[in-house]
């Protein structure tokens, strides 16, 4: 596949993780999404949780109280997409590990299981990526920031960029989602089903 870098034998040790949290949540009515509650957590609390085993984490997104230690940023300007979010994610980050872990904020049934299974699945690989029942690719990955490095646009093509056509360049392995794994809360209503 063009662009493929092999990122050579699975690395246990430790990684980094992006949050994604900066959206505009238009169909939220703007809310921000890090600070939505379910179940009496924020939606970035759950999303913490599913990288507790990453060495540094970077969120995208307006800063937040939290229990962890965390480093926030904005891509410049705001609203750049999910492509300019995550590379100034990345960017954002103080000690380079070779694995980068990649997740919206709003996936709250994401746990450490599902990115041990996907950092388990991508040896060998550029990474993998969690796919729905629909096939569908969903917002959390992990790629070998190597393999990432090398097929990332310029800081002005990253604005607007969709995600797909950026991930369709690394060899990533596909991961079939469990349980609730892919869902998401792009709406209330998908958070009052959430909550049920």
């Amino acid at each position: 596949m063009a662009g493929s870098i092999n990122a050579g034998s699975f690395d246990a040790g430790p990684f980094n993780a992006v949050i994604l949290a900066g959206g505009t949540a238009a169909r939220l009515d703007g809310a921000d999404k890090a600070s939505v509650e379910l179940a009496g957590r924020t939606l970035l609390s759950w999303a913490l949780d599913a990288v507790v085993d990453a060495g540094e984490v970077v969120v995208v997104g307006d800063a937040v109280p939290t229990e962890r230690p965390v480093t926030f940023t904005r891509e410049d300007p705001r609203h750049g997409g999910p492509v300019a979010a995550l590379l100034t994610g990345r960017d954002a980050l103080l000690h380079e590990r070779a694995w980068l872990a990649v997740l919206a904020c709003d996936m709250p049934h994401l746990t450490t299981s599902t990115f041990r299974r996907l950092r388990e699945a991508a040896a060998g690989r550029d990474g993998a990526v969690l796919v729905g029942p629909d096939g569908r690719r969903q917002l959390a990955f992990v790629a070998a920031v190597a393999a990432l490095d090398a097929v990332r646009p310029d800081h002005e093509a990253q604005h607007g960029a969709a995600l797909q056509p950026l991930l369709a360049r690394l060899d990533l392995v596909e991961v079939s989602s469990v349980g609730a794994e892919h869902r998401d809360v792009d709406t209330w209503a998908d958070l009052r089903d959430l909550s049920s």
